[in-house]
């Protein structure tokens, strides 16, 4: 089969131990699924239904293991986020896929970051319009490489962590989540078919905030490789 341009290849993810990488299908994020980072959003938390937003699949930043990925600061907005997140890989697909099953379907683990031009999202809610473009912009998905499930089997209990310049803007642990990674793999693959490549974002803790050009941002989830990234 011809095409009318060459295809642009997939976006691949390094995996711990190996050479071959993961090639990413879609990208799945999870709002407002710690308690407390709901509350500082202004809501008033607890456990509404999990909704769900999307980005790009070239939306990501791969950092490897031991460098740090360069992020140019994107353009539109004078208020850019961080979410640090714990990103979880999809390898085998499928729909109404039942919690009690949902960590069958997991390839590994890998530390994301959320990236959110909070302002135009803030300007997008007032109005009542879509904020894909506060969330779904180049380079807005940074993560590290993923580790295969099996090398974390206590990742539900995991420190999760983000530093900017070496001081603490998010601390907490993914046994907060509001929606488990069973759940919301239940969840979402009611509303979507899970395809092999599929990444999910589950949801940040409490401590989000801004930075700027220059702003070095370490994130961290306990057995996974951290992740590094400098703001330029």
């Amino acid at each position: 089969m011809s095409y009318v341009f060459t295809p642009p290849a997939p976006v691949g993810v390094p995996v711990v131990g190996q050479a071959a990488l993961f090639p990413v299908h879609r990208i799945y994020c999870v709002g407002r699924n710690y308690e407390e980072h709901a509350r500082e959003m202004g809501h008033s938390g607890g456990r509404e239904a999990p909704f769900f937003f999307m980005k790009p699949a070239d939306a990501v930043l791969v950092a490897p293991a031991g460098s740090t990925a360069v992020m140019p600061y994107p353009t539109l907005t004078t208020n850019l986020h961080h979410e640090v997140e714990l990103v979880v890989a999809i390898g085998v697909g499928g729909s109404h896929i039942r919690a009690a099953d949902a960590l069958r379907h997991i390839y590994g683990y890998a530390v994301g970051l959320d990236m959110t031009r909070r302002d135009l999202q803030n300007d997008m809610k007032k109005q009542g319009r879509p904020w894909c473009i506060g969330k779904g912009f180049d380079h807005s998905a940074p993560m590290g490489p993923i580790t295969p499930a099996a090398q974390v089997p206590d990742i539900a209990r995991a420190g999760i962590y983000l530093q900017v310049n070496g001081q603490d803007r998010q601390r907490s642990t993914v046994a907060k989540l509001i929606w488990s990674v069973a759940e919301t793999i239940e969840q979402l693959s009611a509303a979507w078919t899970l395809q092999p490549g599929d990444l999910i974002f589950t949801g940040t803790p409490e401590g989000v905030g801004a930075v700027v050009r220059g702003d070095t941002l370490v994130g961290g989830v306990d057995g996974l490789q951290p992740l590094s990234v400098r703001v330029e």
